[in-house]
């Protein structure tokens, strides 16, 4: 076998927490590797240590039968490894061509610098990977599946023969996940080797020639070809024993739906960015039921879920809570009215990294007051509730006053959940709330949002997995352009919907 990527013995300790544990995994040349184990299992802190991001107490690394130290990001690199995170990280205020110089070990402009050759230059490796794109487009204006594929150009003109890729799929819209899945395919039989960190099993049966799995820092299972292995069995060896929960995740019994709760009538709201705004949509969520929101990325979700929470308000039309006008509410009164919402970004909108676990939970509930008036009391107070509401929805931590950016994404979500869940609750909207989250936290999403609905609240979920909302949903709304396209009852049938959300009415 010729390796292309070999490490022994590597171990990694944050604290208290052994996130790696002496583990040992060479990888084929020229095969495509997934790397898979739950939120917090150390696929990413593994690739941080291979790319040269983190020094493990222990261990050895070698690119192509090199020696590279740990720790050298720019060693790493000339050995011909590259990463490509899950989030695009050129700068989005710059136009492709100067995001790719700046980020590329390898220059195009050579000694003299030009602007137009360096323009050509790249858009040469453009046009050779296939990607339509002008260099003096923005990055910020590209979609997220074009801003990826312009990544992994950089990595190649890096000569990099070795990819990483995490999570790739986690922000892609379902419909660019077979195109990219055949570039990934392509570069490997040019011969680059891609250890691809995922999630959803079906994605791993599709796309791996070999699965390696860790669970909670320990290799369970080195390079295994996909033909000897089934989800079953890869589910088992993520979770340590058969897991009980595959059983559905959709609520046991008939949902009891009620009275109409929340409605939206003829509402309008001005577009932002590439993204439009609603366009006369009126729908109405029961209580005690899930009302799913489907649609191709980009439709108008983002500007649904704004006018909910109260962020945009509408130029034409209302919203309405058991029948009294809430147009007009702010954010703060919408939530004191028991509006609640999981946001489509975990990281970047529905927590601080930068501040501490019970920071982060209180930060959106107003409940300091239920404490004695004086300040040590009530931050006491807060913090111990932080710690009951954590230990409540499994979230694994050492203490509240750890970063929020310690957390795992399965983690993080769980703290998001216990924050937004909290209290009294009218109705929920969820925005892609398990997206990049592994089996069992995408689980335990789905349990609380089934207990939510279940205690006579309603829910809207907002997701591009349709899979997701035909198992858990009692209605399914499609939004096209801003506009409500189709509202499908159970039993739901793919067809119509796929014809609703691409251009047929129903």
């Amino acid at each position: 076998m010729n390796a292309a990527l070999q490490c022994t013995g590597v171990d990694v300790r944050f604290g208290a927490v052994h996130a790696l544990r002496e583990v040992s995994l060479t990888f084929e040349q020229g095969k495509i590797h997934a790397l898979l184990g739950q939120n917090g299992a150390g696929k990413s802190t593994l690739a941080r240590a291979f790319s040269g991001v983190l020094v493990p107490r222990s261990g050895r690394l070698q690119i192509a039968s090199r020696d590279v130290a740990f720790g050298d990001a720019a060693a790493a690199q000339a050995a011909g490894l590259d990463i490509v995170h899950q989030r695009p990280v050129l700068p989005p205020g710059f136009s492709v061509s100067e995001a790719l110089e700046f980020a590329s070990a390898r220059k195009m402009g050579g000694p003299f610098y030009s602007r137009r050759g360096i323009d050509a230059a790249w858009q040469d490796r453009l046009n050779e990977a296939g990607i339509q794109v002008s260099t003096s487009a923005k990055l910020s204006s590209l979609p997220v599946e074009t801003a990826q594929a312009i990544e992994i150009t950089r990595a190649l003109a890096n000569e990099a023969r070795v990819l990483i890729l995490d999570e790739p799929t986690a922000l892609l819209p379902p419909e660019a996940i077979d195109a990219f899945f055949d570039q990934l395919r392509t570069l490997r039989d040019a011969g680059v080797t891609l250890i691809v960190i995922l999630h959803k099993l079906k994605e791993v049966m599709a796309l791996a020639d070999t699965v390696s799995i860790l669970r909670q820092g320990d290799l369970v299972l080195s390079p295994t070809p996909i033909q000897a292995l089934d989800e079953d069995r890869i589910r088992d060896l993520m979770i340590g024993t058969q897991d009980p929960a595959r059983a559905s995740s959709k609520a046991s019994g008939k949902s009891a739906q009620g009275a109409e709760l929340l409605r939206f009538k003829n509402v309008t709201s001005l577009s932002k960015g590439q993204e439009p705004g609603l366009n006369g949509a009126s729908f109405d969520v029961r209580s005690g039921e899930i009302l799913g929101v489907a649609g191709v990325e980009g439709n108008g979700q983002r500007a649904l879920a704004e006018v909910y929470a109260g962020l945009t308000s509408p130029t034409r039309g209302s919203v309405l809570l058991s029948g009294s006008d809430i147009t007009g509410m702010n954010v703060a009164e919408r939530r004191s009215a028991g509006l609640r919402v999981v946001p489509f970004d975990r990281m970047t909108e529905g927590a601080s990294l930068t501040l501490s676990l019970w920071e982060n939970m209180r930060s959106w509930v107003a409940d300091a007051f239920r404490h004695a008036p004086w300040p040590l009391a009530s931050l006491s107070g807060m913090r111990a509730d932080t710690a009951a509401d954590l230990n409540r929805f499994g979230v694994v931590h050492e203490s509240v006053n750890q970063l929020g950016g310690t957390l795992s994404g399965g983690n993080l979500q769980r703290l998001i959940l216990a924050r937004e869940l909290a209290g009294d609750i009218s109705a929920v909207l969820a925005a892609q709330p398990t997206r990049g989250l592994d089996f069992r936290a995408t689980q335990f999403v789905r349990e609380e949002l089934n207990r939510v609905r279940n205690s006579g609240a309603g829910v809207m979920l907002i997701s591009s997995d349709l899979d997701e909302l035909f198992g858990i949903c009692d209605r399914i709304l499609v939004i096209r352009g801003g506009s409500v396209t189709g509202m499908f009852e159970r039993d739901f049938s793919r067809s119509e919907i796929g014809r609703a959300m691409v251009g047929g009415e129903r």
